[in-house]
């Protein structure tokens, strides 16, 4: 139903009051709200209204009411199109892209960065869908082999798209520094600019031992190539999802531990919220059973004018949408900029 001026404020006033403080809303508060000018019996009538009509609803008896998802919903679509972030915050999103922008940080480091800031903006846990590119696209920059112990080595691979493919290897036998060294020059010299997906077979050397090594590395590093690429997802702040456990009525934060580390699941759930703009997703609205309790607030990222990927926030419905809408659009423009 279309609401009238007056509905239109009590839920809002009751939406807003719930977010505060958690607790079912009576009409006596809602009555102070400003600017309502109303009394006590008449906003009772008009949560009546309310609550026969959906956007309300009341926990149990003698308590306040408590907005339902349509209520929410509403509030969203009507009450929340302005908003900004306060100063601080917004002065420190600009401070953060601005030092990653000048230390000129890998792919990988800022998009996980980025879901720890957001996550510490909107209080809520973050969630960050890097670039998808195709791996017949991408090449080697460079090639690092690094010594963890004397049988145990790291390969590194850093690639065109910045992201950073990174390997352990077991040796049958011990190698010092030197034999290491010489391998990773020789892939370094050799593989450097060769298609991620096509790596060729180092050349010998001469050194057996650093030629072994070299072609063990240029191996893993190849079999890691082979799998096909997904949207990397980075999340940040999960542990916020235990503190907020009891604002969730059937999912539980283990559950919801477990679905963000089901990358492919969650991406594709991103990806079929994503729009031209922010988006919101309210309880009920959510395709999967495990987020009927919770929201999603998410907003894409462009580079060069196109959709890059996605971030967003995922906690309880009872959330702050104005806070997290001004979070992930102050955060997705500053995230496009500096990749752009």
């Amino acid at each position: 139903m279309e609401l009238d001026e007056r509905k239109a404020a009590i839920l809002r006033a009751i939406v807003e009051e719930h977010v505060a403080t958690a607790q079912p809303v009576g009409s006596q508060t809602v009555a102070r709200s400003p600017g309502l000018n109303v009394s006590s019996a008449t906003v009772r009538n008009e949560m009546t209204v309310l609550e026969q009509n959906g956007y309300i609803v009341q926990p149990h008896t003698s308590a306040g009411r408590i907005p339902t998802d349509l209520g929410y919903r509403y509030f969203v679509d009507n009450f929340t199109r302005q908003g900004a972030l306060p100063v601080s915050q917004r002065r420190a999103v600009a401070d953060f892209f601005t030092l990653f922008t000048s230390a000129n940080q890998v792919l990988d480091d800022l998009l996980s960065e980025t879901s720890q800031l957001l996550a510490r903006v909107s209080s809520h846990t973050a969630v960050v869908v890097g670039p998808h590119t195709s791996t017949e696209l991408v090449s080697v920059r460079s090639i690092q082999l690094v010594s963890l112990q004397p049988s145990l080595v790291l390969a590194l691979a850093i690639l065109s798209n910045g992201n950073v493919e990174k390997c352990v290897l077991h040796l049958a036998a011990d190698v010092d520094d030197a034999v290491v060294a010489s391998a990773g020059l020789v892939l370094d010299a050799q593989l450097s600019g060769a298609r991620w997906t096509q790596l060729p077979d180092p050349g010998p050397t001469g050194n057996t031992r650093a030629d072994t090594l070299a072609q063990q590395a240029r191996d893993a590093l190849a079999a890691r190539g082979e799998h096909e690429a997904i949207d990397p997802l980075y999340v940040g702040g999960a542990s916020r999802l235990a503190s907020e456990q009891e604002a969730f009525t059937n999912a539980t934060a283990a559950r919801l531990l477990e679905l963000l580390e089901h990358q492919v699941e969650l991406v594709a759930l991103v990806r079929e919220l994503l729009a031209q703009g922010p988006t919101v997703s309210i309880g009920s609205e959510n395709g999967l059973d495990d987020l009927r309790d919770c929201s999603i607030v998410v907003a894409p990222y462009r580079v060069d004018g196109e959709v890059a990927g996605t971030v967003g926030v995922l906690g309880p419905t009872r959330m702050d949408y104005r806070q997290a809408l001004a979070a992930v659009q102050a955060i997705s423009q500053q995230l496009g900029r500096v990749l752009s």
